[in-house]
């Protein structure tokens, strides 16, 4: 057996020794004090204004120190950040500053004192910032971001009283009365032919305005999927959604809300929260699939599942889905981790039955335009779907991944196919399941 090192060390004569413990020495030195630390660098800079709030974002190559404060007087958000200098993207930040931008006047950089750089933000009003890191995570490397939202927010219900129609809200009703008549939803003339009497005017009458909510997938920070052509599924799923938009506010007794009309992200519990907020009847998330391989195409409608997946794709599509917001970004100190277990608890059977309802209806129409990917609707725990008193589906559109599908997604006579597509559904839905009377909201 060869004698330990320590033998071995006493052995060697002293000139060896000393260099030895000459090498020794300086490899401790370099251990214990390293050159001076390379000064992280701002890699981009980006600003997503939005009605609800205005996010910016600093990627970065290392994680960053900031303190920040609001001066008063006019309204102005201090922040300083360490351990940089400032750069060219930094200063670029000036110029990122759109004039319509809810929130933000403009913003001051400039070097503070040495390896700290100041952030100055006039602001149009008064916000409670929040300020905090993201760690790496698909393209992205760190993030910096600060979101300002508004001390005074917009009122969705506002917005939807502006457009009219709240005077016909049915009374308060108790829990079992009768469901009122179905509105008048009016049908093609083949439809009308094929259901005689079906929602004919002598036979319903619109006892109440109809809510949707209609949720357009991704947006700001997360694009989404994103096409072999370039296309972004936060893009695709947006137009498509504004179309639908407009042909149910053709409907004279519908009215709509978006979680989003922008490039800009929202959490996925507060789309939730947003459709309940002005007491959806509907909630329609839309999207656009995505595979590894190019030649997964078709259109899908999903809903949630309280019993596991219908499938292994379901799973895998809703895992993504749920995964937003790590790459839109969301603040975990102030993210309320209980809501998701709290809407996922009080998801009835009659949510998810009438949710089937909803999507078989949806899903045959868009059979009618488009391959579908299953002929059934499917079933998982997507986490924008947890509204425990709504009716929600979420239809993938078709394959972003798919060079003919992107192309398709791309066109605007596809897209308005889609719109019709799923407008037809819903008022379908609604035919065979009229909404109950509820409660006015003023």
């Amino acid at each position: 057996m060869s004698r330990p090192s320590a033998l071995r060390s006493a052995s060697l004569n002293p000139t060896s020794r000393r260099t030895v413990l000459k090498a020794g020495a300086t490899l401790l030195l370099s251990v214990i004090a390293p050159t001076a630390a390379h000064a992280a660098q701002i890699l981009a800079v980006r600003v997503w204004p939005a009605e609800d709030y205005t996010r910016v974002t600093l990627e970065n190559d290392s994680h960053l120190k900031t303190t920040h404060f609001i001066v008063k007087d006019p309204e102005r958000l201090v922040v300083d950040i360490e351990g940089i200098d400032l750069n060219p993207t930094l200063k670029g930040l000036v110029a990122k500053i759109a004039p319509n931008d809810p929130y933000i006047r403009q913003v001051r950089v400039g070097q503070n004192r040495p390896k700290v750089v100041r952030l100055v933000f006039d602001l149009k009003e008064e916000i409670t910032p929040q300020v905090f890191m993201l760690q790496p995570v698909a393209n992205y490397q760190h993030r910096l971001i600060f979101d300002l939202y508004p001390v005074n927010p917009p009122d969705p219900i506002a917005a939807l009283i502006a457009k009219g129609g709240w005077d016909k809200e049915a009374p308060a009703a108790p829990i079992d009365q009768k469901p009122t008549p179905a509105p008048t939803l009016p049908e093609d003339t083949a439809t009308a032919k094929a259901k005689p009497g079906l929602d004919q005017p002598a036979r319903s009458q619109t006892s109440r305005m109809i809510t949707i909510a209609l949720d357009p997938g991704h947006g700001g920070e997360d694009p989404g999927a994103v096409g072999r052509g370039g296309s972004r599924e936060k893009d695709v799923v947006l137009a498509i959604a504004r179309r639908l938009k407009a042909r149910i506010e053709e409907q004279p007794n519908m009215r709509v809300l978006l979680t989003r009309d922008g490039d800009y992200f929202v959490p996925l519990h507060v789309r939730v929260q947003k459709a309940r907020r002005v007491q959806a009847d509907l909630f329609v998330s839309i999207h656009a699939d995505a595979f590894i391989e190019p030649t997964a195409r078709g259109a899908s409608v999903f809903v949630l599942s309280d019993k596991g997946a219908s499938s292994a794709a379901a799973r895998w599509l809703a895992n993504k889905e749920n995964s937003a917001d790590l790459i839109g970004g969301v603040n975990l100190k102030r993210h309320d981790r209980q809501l998701a277990s709290v809407l996922l608890d009080l998801s009835t059977t009659a949510q998810i039955n009438d949710s089937l309802k909803l999507g078989r209806a949806v899903l045959s129409e868009i059979g009618g335009i488009n391959r579908l990917h299953k002929a059934a609707v499917e079933q998982a725990g997507f986490a924008v779907l947890k509204a425990p008193d709504i009716p929600s589906i979420l239809v993938e559109t078709a394959f972003i991944s798919n060079p003919e599908e992107e192309a398709k997604l791309n066109d605007s006579n596809y897209q308005d196919k889609l719109a019709d597509a799923v407008m037809t559904g819903i008022r379908k839905y609604f035919a065979k399941n009229p909404p109950l009377a509820k409660n006015p909201m003023m």
